[in-house]
Protein backbone atom coordinates (compact mmCIF):
# COMPACT_ATOMS: atom_id res chain seq x y z
CA UNK A 1 0.00 0.00 0.00
CA UNK A 2 1.38 3.27 -1.27
CA UNK A 3 1.32 6.67 0.83
CA UNK A 4 0.08 8.86 -1.99
CA UNK A 5 -2.28 9.01 -5.31
CA UNK A 6 -2.09 10.18 -8.56
CA UNK A 7 -5.46 11.21 -10.63
CA UNK A 8 -4.99 13.31 -14.11
CA UNK A 9 -7.71 15.52 -14.03
CA UNK A 10 -7.03 17.10 -17.62
CA UNK A 11 -5.57 19.78 -19.16
CA UNK A 12 -7.74 23.17 -18.44
CA UNK A 13 -9.51 23.14 -21.68
CA UNK A 14 -11.16 19.87 -20.80
CA UNK A 15 -12.29 20.80 -17.77
CA UNK A 16 -16.15 21.68 -19.16
CA UNK A 17 -16.57 18.63 -20.39
CA UNK A 18 -16.46 16.83 -17.02
CA UNK A 19 -20.04 16.65 -15.42
CA UNK A 20 -19.80 16.32 -11.62
CA UNK A 21 -20.72 17.50 -8.24
CA UNK A 22 -21.03 15.95 -4.61
CA UNK A 23 -24.50 14.26 -5.65
CA UNK A 24 -27.07 14.09 -8.51
CA UNK A 25 -28.92 16.96 -7.53
CA UNK A 26 -25.77 19.00 -7.43
CA UNK A 27 -23.97 18.18 -10.51
CA UNK A 28 -23.41 20.13 -13.30
CA UNK A 29 -20.99 20.43 -16.52
CA UNK A 30 -17.70 21.49 -15.12
CA UNK A 31 -17.34 20.01 -11.80
CA UNK A 32 -14.81 17.81 -10.68
CA UNK A 33 -14.76 16.81 -6.92
CA UNK A 34 -11.52 15.57 -6.75
CA UNK A 35 -11.62 14.42 -3.40
CA UNK A 36 -14.28 11.88 -4.18
CA UNK A 37 -11.69 10.43 -6.77
CA UNK A 38 -9.19 10.24 -3.95
CA UNK A 39 -8.45 9.09 -0.72
CA UNK A 40 -8.53 12.30 0.86
CA UNK A 41 -8.65 12.89 4.60
CA UNK A 42 -8.81 16.73 5.87
CA UNK A 43 -8.68 18.59 2.23
CA UNK A 44 -11.26 18.95 -0.43
CA UNK A 45 -10.57 19.75 -4.12
CA UNK A 46 -12.79 20.64 -7.24
CA UNK A 47 -11.78 21.79 -10.52
CA UNK A 48 -14.41 23.70 -12.08
CA UNK A 49 -15.15 25.68 -15.31
CA UNK A 50 -18.00 27.78 -16.70
CA UNK A 51 -18.83 29.67 -19.62
CA UNK A 52 -19.10 32.95 -20.17
CA UNK A 53 -22.64 34.53 -18.96
CA UNK A 54 -23.08 31.33 -16.87
CA UNK A 55 -23.45 31.49 -12.59
CA UNK A 56 -23.30 29.04 -9.89
CA UNK A 57 -26.84 30.07 -9.13
CA UNK A 58 -27.15 29.79 -5.50
CA UNK A 59 -25.53 31.02 -2.43
CA UNK A 60 -23.96 29.04 0.01
CA UNK A 61 -22.04 28.99 3.69
CA UNK A 62 -19.75 27.07 5.38
CA UNK A 63 -19.47 26.90 9.13
CA UNK A 64 -16.62 24.70 9.74
CA UNK A 65 -14.96 24.17 6.57
CA UNK A 66 -12.59 27.01 5.54
CA UNK A 67 -12.70 27.50 1.48
CA UNK A 68 -9.63 29.19 -0.66
CA UNK A 69 -10.18 29.86 -4.48
CA UNK A 70 -7.92 29.82 -7.30
CA UNK A 71 -8.51 31.38 -10.46
CA UNK A 72 -6.31 30.13 -13.64
CA UNK A 73 -8.42 31.29 -16.81
CA UNK A 74 -11.23 34.11 -17.76
CA UNK A 75 -13.00 36.66 -15.71
CA UNK A 76 -15.89 36.82 -13.55
CA UNK A 77 -17.25 37.43 -10.02
CA UNK A 78 -17.60 36.36 -6.58
CA UNK A 79 -19.94 38.01 -4.22
CA UNK A 80 -18.74 37.69 -0.73
CA UNK A 81 -21.71 38.59 1.71
CA UNK A 82 -22.33 42.39 0.53
CA UNK A 83 -19.09 42.77 -1.79
CA UNK A 84 -18.67 41.68 -4.98
CA UNK A 85 -14.76 41.14 -6.16
CA UNK A 86 -14.00 40.41 -9.69
CA UNK A 87 -11.85 37.56 -10.73
CA UNK A 88 -9.17 36.32 -13.40
CA UNK A 89 -6.17 34.81 -13.54
CA UNK A 90 -3.98 34.48 -10.13
CA UNK A 91 -6.76 35.67 -8.23
CA UNK A 92 -6.63 33.57 -4.77
CA UNK A 93 -9.46 34.59 -2.43
CA UNK A 94 -10.00 32.67 0.86
CA UNK A 95 -13.62 32.51 2.64
CA UNK A 96 -13.90 32.05 5.90
CA UNK A 97 -16.52 29.80 7.62
CA UNK A 98 -20.28 31.62 7.80
CA UNK A 99 -18.97 33.83 4.77
CA UNK A 100 -21.88 33.63 2.13
CA UNK A 101 -20.77 33.13 -1.39
CA UNK A 102 -21.43 32.98 -4.55
CA UNK A 103 -19.62 33.49 -8.53
CA UNK A 104 -20.28 33.78 -12.08
CA UNK A 105 -18.48 33.89 -15.08
CA UNK A 106 -18.39 37.36 -16.62
CA UNK A 107 -20.52 37.58 -19.43
CA UNK A 108 -17.58 39.61 -21.58
CA UNK A 109 -15.24 36.86 -20.66
CA UNK A 110 -12.84 35.94 -23.25
CA UNK A 111 -13.31 32.01 -22.80
CA UNK A 112 -14.31 29.90 -19.61
CA UNK A 113 -13.24 30.96 -16.01
CA UNK A 114 -11.96 28.15 -14.60
CA UNK A 115 -10.71 27.71 -11.04
CA UNK A 116 -9.84 25.32 -8.10
CA UNK A 117 -11.55 25.34 -5.19
CA UNK A 118 -9.76 23.95 -2.39
CA UNK A 119 -12.20 23.19 1.06
CA UNK A 120 -10.45 22.51 4.77
CA UNK A 121 -10.86 22.30 8.30
CA UNK A 122 -9.80 20.64 11.21
CA UNK A 123 -6.73 22.36 13.34
CA UNK A 124 -5.19 25.85 12.47
CA UNK A 125 -2.05 25.46 10.29
CA UNK A 126 0.77 26.50 11.94
CA UNK A 127 2.79 29.29 10.00
CA UNK A 128 5.24 27.32 9.46
CA UNK A 129 4.97 23.12 8.64
CA UNK A 130 6.34 21.80 12.46
CA UNK A 131 6.17 18.11 11.46
CA UNK A 132 8.21 18.05 8.25
CA UNK A 133 11.79 16.49 8.41
CA UNK A 134 14.38 16.67 5.79
CA UNK A 135 17.35 14.26 4.00
CA UNK A 136 20.10 16.36 2.55
CA UNK A 137 22.00 13.57 2.02
CA UNK A 138 19.28 11.89 0.23
CA UNK A 139 20.46 11.51 -3.54
CA UNK A 140 17.69 13.01 -5.90
CA UNK A 141 16.22 11.11 -8.12
CA UNK A 142 17.10 12.53 -11.76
Amino acid sequence: MSGFEVAAIGALDEWRAHHGGFDAARSRDGRRVVDHELTMQYIGLTANALEPGEQAGYWHAHSRIEELYVFLTGRGQMALDEEVVDVGPGTVIRVGQDVWRTWRAHPGSHGELRWLCIRAGGEPLPYAPDDSSRAPERPMPW
